[in-house]
């Protein structure tokens, strides 16, 4: 018996031993690496809810008066009798002072500051089929470093004219491939209803009506040539970030 036992022990050469120091530290090594990415993916999404809870917290504290405004800029009216043109001036000035108005609330708006960078708030959107409402932030500068900053914490204005009126206002958020922010926008379908509603209360409907996706350079998607139209544009990234996803809308009627 005890031959064998010594026979079984001279199987144990330094070799062998080598061999197994180096598979207890591959073990180890690997465990703490599972360890540190499953700590990064909690610590993201911990981030992620934090940002939820501010984004939410700001679109609870924001001011958005009502519009009690009967008349629009983009009703077309017919003057009957004005021969000699001073209501068709008179209206033509009144609707240039509305807008002028809108334009100063959106400039006027008490700014804030988020990690060092200042922002204003733009407008509300809300996505009645994704469940999702959030504030839409406008960077000061719209450096891109402030831009990248302001959205972790909810979706920005990229480019475009104001809120609600003619043009393209363009809207750019996160894809957290969760249901934070935009990560559920490639998801939309045509028909489905986009809720703008500016900060002096005036909300409008837009109908989606193109979805598509382009390389990160192709901005074409931002272009104002909306033929007098009112649309908006949400761009967010594919789910392997390598894409855009580009939605299109228009202001139902």
């Amino acid at each position: 018996m005890n031959q064998i036992l010594v026979t079984k022990k001279l199987y144990v050469t330094p070799e062998l031993k080598r061999k197994k120091k180096m598979y207890k530290f591959d073990f180890i090594l690997s465990a703490f690496l599972v360890l540190v990415l499953v700590s990064f993916y909690i610590y993201a999404e911990y981030d992620r809810n934090k940002s939820e809870e501010v984004s939410q917290g700001i679109l609870e504290s924001v001011d958005i008066e009502e519009d009690t405004t009967t008349a629009k800029s983009d009703i077309l009216i017919a003057v009957l009798n004005d021969n000699d043109g001073t209501a068709t001036r008179e209206l033509e000035q009144n609707q240039q002072r509305m807008l002028e108005e809108r334009n100063n609330q959106n400039n006027n708006q008490e700014t804030q500051t988020i990690d060092g960078y200042n922002y204003v708030v733009d407008s509300r959107i809300y996505i009645p089929s994704l469940g999702i409402q959030y504030p839409v932030f406008h960077g000061v500068t719209g450096n891109a470093n402030e831009t990248e900053t302001l959205l972790k914490y909810s979706p920005c204005k990229f480019h475009g004219c104001n809120p609600n009126e003619v043009g393209n206002y363009c809207i750019v958020g996160h894809n957290y491939r969760n249901t934070k922010f935009f990560s559920k926008v490639p998801t939309m379908k045509n028909g489905d209803i986009i809720e703008i509603t500016d900060m002096s209360g005036r909300a409008i409907n837009y109908s989606v009506y193109d979805k598509y996706t382009v390389l990160p350079e192709d901005t074409s998607c931002t272009s104002q040539l909306t033929g007098g139209k009112k649309e908006i544009t949400l761009i967010t990234c594919t789910n392997d970030s390598k894409q855009r996803v580009v939605i299109k809308a228009r202001e139902v009627k």
